[in-house]
């Protein structure tokens, strides 16, 4: 039977950092006699919300002391705030001081979401011996990669508004402003003065858009070998982190510092960011089997690793839901070993623009050596239609939608597969290897996993994005030859979808998905110090010679 203790509140307590620097943090300690485990929260969302309080009420009922942190420069903390740099050496000096407290064991684990995980991933390389595991949520540890330059294209919606959220000492309203316009404002550099806001994170994100020391000071994912403690990693296949999720549970399984780090877990649901809060996400109602406790499944992970409770049957490493058939399954790795890698090859007549085209999905080889054109405008760029975006959905929509607006235009491939005579599962890494060609010295490319339903809807699975002048790595820019075709592998993102018997695969392949990415304006000059534009003119290629081929993860019945 579990111990149900009263709550003793501790408020605004500070917390002294190594340059003298107080951190304020709220402490929910058990009336009873101690030392007790901590929870460790830290957040620049105030340490003052009532879900907040809750969760860390709830936590010293069961014989936890929490603490919530404000992070430097934000609500009751000291400081300059700087997005994540700062994180690193304040959640490590933070562990330390707990870990000195009478009320502390010598254990803490770390729990939160997004930014809360992220002051997790940060800090556990630095190896407190108070830290025994963490529970990150829906967060990366590849912040170029994973989250201001994916595939080398700037994350605008994401960046724009949570920058302009985060801007200041205490929460900032963006309400206000028509986004509509905002979005669309030119240079990018200027964006968020334009807005009324000056953001020095802001500007220095646009600074560095190449993969450089600047974004190495803050990646975890080269750093895994220097963690030592387990995660219970927690993602949905519609959050803007849903291939971090997977990348993360990989580099810690096959990387990790310790034995207990490699025994890190994974679950991913059908959820956007805020994870298991409603059956529904977008358009779709996944049903009451989605929604899992993911308070009380991390707690029990607190259990074992600070409490040594043993839970008595292990569990599979990765439990993922699969849609479609809307079930959970446990899995023992990723990919799945049993995943049959198919090569889906892009075939037309020359016409696939829009859904009405000829564009094909096949197995078969292609047979001939057409091509399809279409017209890239950066001033009318494909709109983005729900997905893996953050944290604005009355902004940007989030999650599932129907997809058939933008496949009726003429600048958005389409290639679909026959109508499927059995149910097919594809459960894994997309992948897109696409033949291409541009008239400029660069341009974006942009893919699309989609599933058609008999009556149409196209409800979309994942995407994904590659820069032209990134083709070669995301370290350094190298612009293209006119003309000239090139192959570019493009990460469409991670899914788990039963494709049903009468519904087909399709593939969109176009250049711009806005405002979820910047656009290209196809000029070759500095990307986010530019005003003018260029239509760009865009072929793709399939043919014997340039087999552009959608890589699908397909698992076999049973």
């Amino acid at each position: 039977m579990t111990d149900n203790f009263d709550v003793e509140m501790r408020l605004d307590v500070k917390v002294p950092m190594r340059d003298g620097i107080e951190l304020s943090a709220d402490i929910y300690l058990p009336k009873a006699k101690g030392p007790f485990p901590v929870v460790l929260m830290r957040t620049p969302y105030s340490n003052n919300m009532d879900p907040v309080i809750v969760k860390a009420r709830g936590l010293a009922n069961r014989g936890y002391v929490c603490i919530v942190q404000d992070v430097r420069g934000r609500w009751d903390s000291a400081g300059e705030y700087y997005a994540f740099h700062q994180e690193v050496d304040d959640g490590f000096d933070t562990q330390e001081w707990i870990g000195q407290q009478d009320w502390c064991d010598g254990n803490i684990g770390m729990a939160g979401s997004s930014y809360g995980g992220c002051v997790q991933w940060l800090s556990a390389p630095l190896k407190s011996k108070y830290l025994k595991a963490m529970v990150p949520r829906v967060m990366c540890t590849d912040y170029y990669q994973g989250l201001m330059h994916p595939g080398g294209a700037f994350q605008l919606n994401v960046m724009m508004t949570w920058g302009m959220r985060t801007n200041g000492r205490t929460g900032q309203s963006i309400d206000y402003h028509n986004w509509t316009e905002a979005f669309r404002a030119l240079p990018l550099t200027d964006l968020a003065g334009n807005a009324g806001r000056d953001l020095q994170f802001w500007k220095d994100w646009l600074a560095h858009p190449d993969d450089d020391e600047y974004w190495n000071e803050v990646n975890t994912d080269r750093r895994f070998d220097e963690i030592e403690v387990p995660a219970l990693i927690m993602g949905g296949w519609y959050d803007l982190y849903a291939n971090d999720a997977f990348d993360n549970f990989t580099g810690l399984r096959e990387r990790g510092g310790s034995e207990t780090a490699r025994g890190s877990k994974l679950i991913v649901g059908p959820w956007p960011h805020a994870l298991s809060t409603s059956t529904k996400t977008g358009d779709i109602d996944f049903g009451a089997e989605s929604l899992l406790d993911l308070d009380g499944i991390e707690l029990r992970w607190f259990d074992r690793w600070l409490k040594g409770i043993e839970i008595g049957v292990e569990e599979a490493p990765i439990r993922i839901f699969v849609m479609g058939v809307n079930r959970w399954r446990d899995e023992q790795e990723w990919p799945l070993a049993r995943t049959d890698w198919q090569s889906w090859n892009l075939h037309s007549d020359g016409g696939a623009n829009s859904a009405r085209g000829d564009g094909r999905l096949s197995l078969a080889p292609v047979s001939n050596d057409q091509v399809d054109h279409f017209t890239y405008d950066p001033e009318f760029p494909v709109q983005t239609l729900g997905g893996n975006n953050c944290c604005s959905p009355d902004i940007v929509p989030w999650g599932p939608y129907d997809q058939r607006p933008a496949e009726a235009r003429q600048d958005v491939l389409c290639y679909t597969t026959d109508v499927l005579t059995e149910d097919m599962e594809v459960t894994g890494p997309i992948r897109l290897k696409l033949f291409a060609s541009t008239d400029g010295l660069d341009t974006d490319w942009t893919a699309m996993l989609v599933d058609v339903s008999p009556t149409g809807y196209a409800k979309n699975l994942c995407d994904g994005i590659i820069r032209a002048r990134y083709r070669q790595g995301f370290d350094k820019a190298v612009l293209l030859e006119p003309g000239t075709v090139y192959e570019y592998e493009i990460k469409v993102g991670v899914t788990s979808n039963v494709f049903k018997k009468g519904h087909r695969i399709r593939l969109e392949v176009s250049s711009s998905n806005f405002p979820r990415f910047d656009r290209n304006l196809n000029t070759g000059g500095q990307l986010y110090n530019e005003t003018e534009m260029r239509v760009a003119r865009q072929t793709v290629h399939h043919s014997a010679e340039y087999p552009s081929q959608l890589i699908l993860p397909v698992i076999p019945h049973g």
